[in-house]
């Protein structure tokens, strides 16, 4: 009993994020003339969680930086589950625009511009693992990269594992990236596992070899990954046209 009548509630909050999302602008359904707008309310709420966090996050803190009230802010925002949906929007942006370049260039732009709105908004990530209705413009990312591969001889359904590939690949760099307290993944993980590796070199020869090789001092699993996953696809992609 107590699980189904926590469903209503739920379908009632996947309601409101619908609408605000989604739907056309909508008024204040009390009240004097909107002063406020959805956008001014979304910017409000990325100001405090790109200086604090998602968990500084709060409807009232939000209010105050507007100068609202906290119960005039849920006029317009019925509370924080969907104000975290419309920061997502507006965080996110739109996608780089299609454009003639072959599909894999645009894949890279894509997966780097995505790589950059994590790295300007980190609690995005935070806001992504949680269940939620997806926006038109996270929407439009995925649009971008199934549209990319059009023509390319993929299922649909392989259009969107790629889409899934890329996806994974930008998120968990840009997770390793913000944990590390150097800015650098690769250089945290030397620094933490060197000494450990060198001193049990014969019961870890490999890594121990691996990380005896000079290396050019760049942290490159973000271009090593995106670059391997094109790869497969460009060779799925020759195969299905009979290159290969």
């Amino acid at each position: 009993m107590a699980e189904q009548s926590e469903q209503p509630g739920q379908a009632g909050q996947d309601a409101a994020a619908v609408r605000l999302l989604w739907g056309p602008p909508a008024r204040p359904t009390r009240g004097p003339k909107p002063a406020l707008s959805l956008e001014a309310i979304a910017r409000a709420g990325i100001e405090v969680a790109d200086a604090e966090g998602l968990a500084a996050l709060s409807m009232q803190r939000v209010a105050g930086l507007l100068d609202y009230t906290k119960m005039s802010l849920y006029r317009y925002v019925p509370g924080k589950a969907e104000l975290i949906a419309l920061m997502i929007e507006h965080a996110v942006g739109e996608p780089p625009p299609p454009g003639e370049a072959p599909w894999r260039q645009q894949l890279t732009d894509w997966a780097h511009r995505m790589a950059e709105v994590l790295a300007a908004h980190p609690w995005v990530l935070d806001a992504l693992s949680a269940p939620r209705l997806t926006g038109p413009r996270e929407l439009a990312w995925l649009e971008r990269v199934v549209a990319a591969l059009d023509g390319q001889g993929l299922s649909g359904a392989e259009r969107m594992d790629a889409a899934v590939l890329l996806v994974g690949h930008v998120r968990a760099i840009a997770a390793q990236q913000r944990q590390s307290r150097e800015g650098s993944p690769e250089a945290e993980m030397l620094r933490a596992l060197g000494g450990l590796v060198v001193a049990h070199a014969e019961r870890y020869p490999a890594l121990a070899a691996a990380l005896a090789e000079p290396g050019d001092g760049r942290d490159n699993a973000f271009d090593f990954g995106i670059e391997r996953i094109l790869d497969g696809l460009a060779a799925l992609i020759a195969r299905r046209a009979g290159r290969l």
